[in-house]
């Protein structure tokens, strides 16, 4: 494989939860952004986080701290009641589970605290009329893979599924749309096996061991994110019996979009890390100066890359430097 570099090294934290990125004293005269992310173990949430602390740079009235959540509700629940404690400006929040961290929203909510709810959203009407929100349409993600998948996943096919965590409004709405736009056309099609590998890459490649050796045909596998699928793709390494599973995802990942060239991975639906950070950072700005006042919500789209175009992902990833 080609190397590659994920730049998750600013990701590398000092402790727990409520502990900041170094320079996280508050400055004079800055307004405190803080920026509570899911998971540094994440490809993508990692990448995420990265842009999030680039695009910073841009706005020199603002200090922005991320936090590591760790993938823990109770972690990422704490993250947030300490920044509401220490009175931030406004907080960006990319919620581990949807559900378990609504309480804590609501508290920055009650506190008059600005809050920005990113990949994914909370799919709550109550907290979505009082929070704003920059994310990207998680059906159209999973679907425009599906889609894809739908003529090319072969007749009576085995299939094994992995979901992300089972409250994560990106993991439902990506299954939900696999069941309307692939599964409730192909019946002929027999999930095999199903579960959550919670976004890991490690518990993808923990399933799909498990799994080859339960099943003696799997045909493809079918992952909510990148990270996952690549776990899978890594225990069917060297086995010849699997020459040709075929992979889906989405996030998009630089390593992800590589295995799609080298023909180990089928195709996933690319989410722009940076382009999300554009948008929560220059959201964030356009509040705490007034310039909005009213509840925003907006998205990104996000396209299909398989071995056909994957060329023009792997330029953006180099572009980024992502990629070498």
């Amino acid at each position: 494989m080609k190397k590659f570099m994920i730049t998750a090294l600013a990701l590398v934290l000092l402790g727990g939860p409520a502990v900041l990125f170094a320079g996280a004293k508050q400055q004079p005269g800055k307004k405190q952004v803080v920026y509570v992310a899911r998971a540094q173990a994440d490809l993508f949430a990692a990448w995420l986080a990265n842009s999030i602390k680039a695009e910073a740079a841009n706005y020199p009235d603002l200090q922005v701290q991320v936090v590591d959540g760790q993938a823990d509700d109770a972690k990422q629940n704490a993250a947030i009641e300490t920044a509401i404690a220490n009175k931030a400006a406004l907080i960006i929040i990319q919620p581990n589970d949807s559900e378990a961290q609504k309480p804590s929203i609501r508290k920055a909510v009650d506190a008059k605290i600005p809050v920005i709810l990113t990949n994914p959203r909370v799919p709550d009407q109550a907290v979505m009329a009082v929070t704003n929100s920059v994310d990207a349409d998680p059906y159209e993600q999973g679907a425009v893979v599906a889609r894809f998948a739908l003529n090319q996943v072969p007749q009576d096919a085995n299939v094994v599924v992995l979901r992300g965590p089972d409250g994560n409004m990106h993991s439902v709405e990506r299954r939900r749309a696999w069941k309307q736009e692939f599964f409730d056309k192909r019946p002929d099609i027999t999930i095999v096996a199903e579960d959550s590998g919670h976004w890991n890459k490690d518990e993808g490649m923990r399933f799909m061991e498990d799994w080859i050796q339960a099943y003696s045909q799997i045909d493809a596998v079918i992952s909510m994110n990148d990270n996952m699928a690549m776990g899978a793709i890594e225990a069917v390494k060297g086995n010849e019996q699997f020459n040709s599973l075929l992979v889906y995802g989405v996030d998009g990942d630089a390593a992800a979009a590589l295995l799609i060239e080298e023909g180990r991975m089928t195709a996933t639906a690319f989410q722009n890390a940076e382009e999300l950070a554009k948008k929560n950072m220059q959201l964030a700005n356009d509040i705490l100066t007034g310039k909005v006042t009213g509840v925003v919500n907006t998205d990104i789209v996000c396209p299909l890359y398989t071995k056909d175009n994957i060329a023009e992902l792997i330029a953006i990833h180099k572009k980024t430097g992502a990629l070498k």
